[in-house]
């Protein structure tokens, strides 16, 4: 798991090996130590990222807290669907956070058990639910679990920073995105994080 420590370690070894990553770390720094706890809100929240901006995502999660705190996959399955849609969700992610807050509570995934898990495991365990994919997955493994070696295939901020950092001339395909992270293992989570700084910081964001 990724710590202050061994996130400068990965740094250090990526702006060795990759003068385009060095560019990034040089001009902004390293990148933060983004993370959140794990659990249920998290997977939740991260299903309202799909496909839209964060900020939309995070004022839905605003509303869907001042409903339920603390949030539990059973104050969740309190709420009709209108009341999910009055803060925010779609008819589709009303389904998804609706199945996985079962899947909790009969037991059929154990988010807490997910730590003892590789990230085969994981991602196996996660997808199998429906609503997530490899995307959620990934992030999960990467934001909340702090797995150092993730690649969150299909994340449109990070391909965009890999055409600039990279300097392609087009947006790279979510294939050849990953044949080019390939080159930062065993720190391709890292690699990401440091796409995702360049892509934040160029746009004033932190």
């Amino acid at each position: 798991m990724l710590d202050d420590k061994t996130l400068l370690v990965a740094v250090k070894a990526l702006t060795e090996s990759d003068p385009h990553l060095r560019m990034v770390v040089d001009r902004y720094g390293p990148p933060p130590l983004w993370g959140r706890e794990p659990g249920f809100p998290s997977l939740l929240k991260i299903i309202l990222e799909q496909q839209v901006s964060l900020a939309s995502a995070q004022a839905t999660y605003d509303k869907l807290l001042a409903k339920v705190n603390p949030l539990t996959p059973e104050g969740l399955l309190r709420l009709s669907d209108e009341e999910l849609k009055a803060t925010g969700f779609s008819r589709q992610k009303t389904r998804y956070v609706r199945i996985m807050a079962e899947a909790i509570i009969d037991g059929s995934i154990d988010l807490d058990g997910l730590s003892r898990l590789d990230d085969e495991g994981v991602m196996k365990t996660l997808t199998a639910l429906t609503g997530i994919g490899p995307w959620t997955a990934g992030i999960y493994l990467l934001m909340i679990m702090g797995r150092p070696d993730v690649w969150p295939k299909g994340d449109l901020a990070l391909l965009s920073a890999m055409r600039d950092v990279k300097e392609l001339e087009t947006i790279p395909s979510n294939e050849e995105a990953a044949v080019i992270a390939e080159n930062w293992r065993p720190w391709r989570a890292v690699g990401a994080r440091i796409l995702w700084h360049h892509y934040l910081c160029e746009r004033g964001r932190s």
